[in-house]
């Protein structure tokens, strides 16, 4: 861990690549059970708790919003920049908002998977600017005979 010199005279915690990966493998694993950790028998769909919480009416969508924002607040903690705080805030509310009509809700809720989408967004970043290796490889495949 270290520290480093932000804009005027404060000074913020900066992970190493070490420990951000360790908290992107946390974050993964939380948005896997809040939004896939489940299969609906019958059709094979995947469903996580924020899904399940979501069928109790304004309280369970309040809380799946509030335990999205933890992986915000990580996010910011590892220097994600305001415009990918911003996305990641209106993945949150857009999953909320059409969450919160009966029925119709549900079903987006569990399509939507707002907690997958936020840290595949915050990988992506960290991968293009943060110096972490990238967990993919990118391009296609060649099979060469030979």
């Amino acid at each position: 861990m270290d520290f480093t010199r932000t804009a005027g005279a404060t000074t913020r915690f900066r992970p190493k690549a070490d420990d951000r990966e360790a908290t992107l493998l946390r974050l993964e694993a939380f948005a896997h059970l809040m939004d896939s950790a489940f299969v609906i028998p019958g059709i094979n769909r995947r469903v996580g708790l924020d899904a399940l919480v979501g069928l109790v009416p304004v309280v369970g969508d309040v809380a799946g919003m509030l335990l999205a924002s933890y992986i915000v607040v990580e996010a910011r903690r590892l220097g994600a920049p305001r415009w990918l705080i911003a996305r990641m805030a209106l993945n949150i509310a857009a999953d909320g908002a059409l969450g919160a009509v009966p029925l119709a809700g549900d079903l987006f809720d569990a399509a939507f998977k707002a907690n997958r989408r936020n840290v595949r967004l915050l990988r992506r970043h960290l991968e293009r600017h943060g110096g972490l290796r990238p967990n993919e490889i990118e391009g296609t495949a060649t099979h060469i005979d030979g």
